[in-house]
């Protein structure tokens, strides 16, 4: 009898605990977590996405500017990348064009910093790099 109360405890406990994220992704007042919510690369360990957030850490304060261009570029990006996956095809085939979009975002997001910044840009690690920034194509 002890055993069976100890395994529905168990259960109970278990259920609660594993609802707890969807009831917090349920409620509009909670804000995303500020690592970018467990997506990939989210703690800055070879890439993941780029957020203004994670450029101006890199390479230090943007001004309003800055951070107003960078964001349209990225939604640009983000909507390019997000055709290219919604236009069906084969994957190998859009593979090229979303480097492609990669390369020009990162062009375009180069020419809005500073030279000093440029450089620290540079040495952060990129999507689809590694550990290390600047590496590849």
């Amino acid at each position: 009898m002890k055993s069976l109360v100890k395994v529905l405890l168990s259960v109970v406990a278990l259920g609660l605990l594993a609802s707890a994220p969807m009831l917090r992704a349920q409620d509009p007042a909670t804000p995303p977590p500020a690592d970018g919510g467990g997506k990939k690369g989210g703690k800055g360990k070879g890439g993941g996405m780029l957020t203004v957030e994670r450029i101006e850490a890199a390479v230090g304060t943007l001004t309003d500017d800055q951070k107003t261009k960078i964001g349209d570029l990225l939604k640009k990006a983000g909507s390019d990348m997000q055709a290219l996956r919604d236009g069906g095809g084969d994957p190998q085939t859009n593979r090229p064009k979303m480097q492609e979009i990669n390369k020009k975002l990162h062009d375009d997001i180069r020419a809005v910093l500073t030279a000093d910044q440029q450089a620290k840009f540079d040495a952060m690690p990129q999507p689809g790099r590694g550990k290390k920034g600047g590496g590849g194509n």
